[in-house]
């Protein structure tokens, strides 16, 4: 084995301690202790019992490790995938001559782009829509954009 390999030894050792000592914190105290074995082992059959019991609990452990981390590398993927398409709907929008002074606030989750604020006309509705919609990774567009609309007797230049 490397000298690497053999570091990592006293590190699963303990973790497989620790499993072992949480199992049994766990365990009820009030239950009545389980009857003796029939046979008693010999020692090396104990030790040897002992040896696999922590072997498990360490593959236990291990197993419910790796499953934690790729849940968590999965989010962690999931949310930086979502951050770089929500900069690219943001900026589509904001850089766009006839988008951008509208208060357009943009929120991406999952493929879903939700969009909400105001715009002067219809046309920059539509458009803030198809910008968000064309743009790479944007599966779907909530808008809940609304159109200004000018006071009673109000001329809008």
């Amino acid at each position: 084995m490397k000298l690497t390999s053999w570091a990592i030894v006293p590190a699963v050792l303990a973790l497989a301690l620790a499993v072992e000592t949480r199992a049994r914190a766990d365990e009820p105290k009030d239950l009545p202790p389980t009857p003796p074995a029939q046979q008693p082992k010999a020692t090396g059959e104990k030790v040897g019992q002992a040896v696999d019991d922590t072997v498990q609990s360490i593959k236990r452990g291990v197993r419910a490790t790796r499953d934690s981390l790729k849940e968590e590398y999965q989010k962690a993927r999931t949310s930086v995938h979502d951050m770089g398409v929500h900069s690219r709907v943001y900026s589509r929008l904001h850089w766009d001559k006839d988008l951008a002074n509208a208060p357009i606030e943009v929120d991406f989750h999952e493929g879903v782009a939700t969009l909400k604020g105001s715009v002067k006309t219809l046309q920059a509705k539509v458009k803030a829509a198809t910008l968000a919609r064309d743009t790479i990774g944007v599966e779907r567009v909530d808008d809940h954009l609304t159109v200004e609309t000018a006071a009673p007797g109000v001329v809008k230049p």
